[in-house]
């Protein structure tokens, strides 16, 4: 059986975060692991306290799951902290950690600012190097390009923007998933990698239960590396599950309710 650990916030109401990613990685039939850098008291109405795990803590998480299952592929999520970010860094380059899809929860949906300078600086310079895939939404990869977007042509000019910024800070370059559902109608996201663009487009689920959609399709990912596809089947089999989660209509909560992450079953 394929391992896949997923580094991320508590999401208590079950939407988000770890909660998300272990479902998503139990759907695809593989065993999930998960180290917590934070818990969140929120639910389908919003965060209303978040308390961060100390980095000394998340290393020694780290280092109890690779000295004795090692995963196969490795997701992150919610890092709100420098410390935490260079303590995650250090342990996925000294455990030399494989198919590494960061999820850079930057900014959300609705424009708000998540992380400070200092922890966006070490997210940029520490994770995404060691990062296969990073998976910015429209607000991040604006943050990360300094570019606004408002089209898919925008869209292909960040991507080559944060992936030139990459190369000129680290000597390398992950690939960049510009998820780009909020521009058009069918739903587009563009994969850039190796100085290419290829689009994936899937049907518009007209839906406010959106919840975790982000946590979802990055772990998906990693799932689908983990099983040894190619990143662009990857990301096209993660949208299919995102997809038909959100088709299938679950509706919980009193705000921006979660996915059916189990709609497989």
């Amino acid at each position: 059986m394929k391992k896949v650990l997923t580094i991320a916030g508590s999401d208590c109401s079950g939407g988000a975060g770890i909660q998300a990613d272990i479902k998503t990685i139990t759907v695809h039939k593989m065993y999930a692991m998960s180290v917590i850098t934070a818990l969140t008291a929120q639910n389908t109405l919003g965060v209303s306290s978040c308390l961060n795990t100390p980095p000394e803590f998340v290393a020694e998480q780290l280092d109890r799951v690779f000295e004795d299952i090692r995963p196969d592929a490795v997701k992150i999520g919610m890092v709100s902290e420098s410390g935490i970010i260079r303590a995650i860094a250090q342990k996925l380059k000294e455990y030399r950690a494989e198919h590494i899809v960061v999820d850079p929860v930057m900014v959300s949906t609705s424009g708000c600012r998540l992380l400070n300078e200092d922890a966006q600086d070490a997210l940029v310079s520490c994770l995404f190097p060691l990062a296969q895939i990073i998976t910015p939404n429209i607000p991040e990869a604006q943050v990360l390009s300094g570019l606004a977007i408002s089209s898919q042509r925008d869209m292909a000019q960040a991507a080559r923007i944060i992936a030139r910024n990459g190369e000129d800070a680290t000597d390398t370059s992950c690939a960049i998933l510009i998820k780009g559902g909020h521009l058009s109608e069918d739903a587009a996201d563009l994969l850039f990698e190796d100085g290419k663009e290829e689009w994936f487009s899937s049907e518009r689920i007209e839906t406010s239960n959106t919840h975790g959609t982000g946590c979802t399709l990055s772990s998906a990912i990693a799932c689908n590396l983990a099983a040894g596809h190619s990143l662009p089947e990857s990301v096209r089999l993660a949208k299919d599950y995102l997809t038909g989660a959100l088709k299938a209509g679950l509706d919980l909560g009193h705000g921006s309710g979660p996915l059916n992450h189990m709609y497989r079953l």
